[in-house]
């Protein structure tokens, strides 16, 4: 009689246990599931560092934030970076790496219109979405269907963007200015950022009396300088990467370059290490920017982001506000989320369809692409260092010494006009 109770019991008692282990599985931490890679190279080391370190915790910020809260797809997400080392020639290698031996689930881009159009080829042949940080015009000479741009520069033509800005601000002076200067190191986004220039002199009516470029390894551009000087324009635009960009401003400023506007391309005075330690050497220059903390540009998330990694930035040596790069580098996993999720997918091209056809919520605001894999709306500013006074990091705070000029939705003030006046 025992032993039959007992047997009926058991059907019972095996449902129950079953049960519980079906509910005990259900309320497992994402960490449980296998994880998501998503695999990418950065500049780690090298002249593009600064920017490309800032990029990273950014990205590591939103892996914390994601996981927090449980992942995509229910798994959590981690990251597989490798330190290309500022130099083209590593990025086909590590890219080939994470897709072919680390089988990574996704990949996305590492900082900077040189690191990658190489990643291009490799990404192509393996059929991958591809979001790349800050480049400008990669996509042209691909026209991959599945790239998408995440900087400011937009629209079919994003070569003339970085220094529209800059072009119109001089032509709304009387007088108007009649000649530019342009000159760009030989590489590949100074040479996009300088046929934009081009172009938009030129439309403008504007007399090119300079146009000339200079090997990346330049360290002394006095000569340049001077050669500039020596045509005497209204208007000299510099298309340059960071330390060329710091060789330059000093340059200048040891010959004192006698021009009404000075700037336009020049990639890394927006880094905080680099306005501190050129500080008043910076007054008068007229440069693009990415983002700024004009109350227009405070949308939903970003300050509470900022907060995150100003409170991680000392201790990661990286850029202690992180206003240039940062909000741009965690907006782009954000976007890689939203289509994972949205697509509830990581299917290549189900993620590339559903990014060309959404508009997504990140901490920049609502973001939508192109045809071209460009974001649909210029978010590219123009501003003015004017009173920068020492070397202090609290001046660059807010937009006191950092005025944007341009475009109007943003505008928090006006151009010192010429250039010099702004140096005194």
């Amino acid at each position: 009689m025992l032993r039959t109770l007992k047997l009926a019991r058991f059907p019972r008692l095996l449902a129950a246990l079953l049960g519980a282990a079906v509910a005990a599985a259900a309320v497992l931490p994402a960490a449980a599931a296998e994880p998501i890679k998503i695999g990418l190279g950065m500049a780690l080391t090298g002249p593009l560092a600064a920017n490309g370190k800032a990029a990273l915790l950014a990205m590591q910020i939103w892996v914390e934030d994601t996981n927090a809260k449980g992942g995509l797809l229910g798994r959590p997400v981690t990251l597989i970076d490798y330190d290309d080392q500022s130099n083209p020639s590593t990025v086909p290698g590590i890219y080939t790496k994470l897709l072919d031996v680390d089988k990574v689930d996704l990949v996305v881009g590492g900082y900077a219109t040189n690191m990658l159009a190489p990643a291009m080829p490799v990404v192509m042949q393996h059929n991958m979405a591809f979001i790349g940080l800050l480049g400008l015009a990669v996509n042209s000479q691909f026209n991959y269907p599945k790239y998408f741009s995440m900087t400011a520069t937009a629209g079919p033509q994003p070569k003339l963007t970085i220094t529209k800005g800059f072009f119109e601000i001089a032509m709304a002076q009387n007088p108007k200015p009649k000649t530019v200067a342009i000159v760009a190191a030989d590489a590949e986004f100074a040479r996009n950022a300088s046929d934009g220039a081009r172009e938009n002199a030129k439309a403008a009516g504007l007399d090119i009396v300079y146009d000339k470029s200079y090997p990346p390894a330049t360290t002394d551009f006095s000569p340049i300088v001077q050669a500039i000087q020596a045509t005497n324009p209204d208007l000299v635009v510099v298309c340059s990467y960071p330390l060329d960009s710091v060789g330059m401003v000093r340059a200048v400023n040891e010959i004192g370059l006698k021009t009404k506007m000075f700037g336009g391309a020049m990639v890394g005075l927006q880094t905080t290490s680099t306005k501190t330690a050129l500080g008043p050497l910076l007054n008068g220059i007229v440069n693009y920017d990415f983002w700024l903390p004009v109350k227009a540009m405070q949308f939903p998330g970003v300050l509470d982001f900022l907060k995150k990694y100003q409170a991680k930035a000392a201790a990661a040596g990286v850029d202690l506000l992180g206003y240039y790069l940062p909000p741009w580098a965690y907006a782009d996993l954000q976007v890689l989320g939203e289509a994972v999720e949205g697509t509830k997918s990581l299917d290549q091209d189900k993620l590339g369809a559903y990014m060309h056809a959404s508009t997504f919520k990140t901490i920049l605001g609502d973001l939508k692409f192109g045809a071209n894999g460009e974001l649909a709306e210029s978010r590219v500013l123009h501003i003015q260092y004017q009173h920068i006074k020492g070397n202090g990091i609290d001046q660059f705070k807010g937009t006191d010494t950092q005025v944007v000029l341009w475009p109007p939705a943003y505008k928090s003030g006006n151009v010192i006009y010429p250039y010099t006046a702004a140096k005194e």
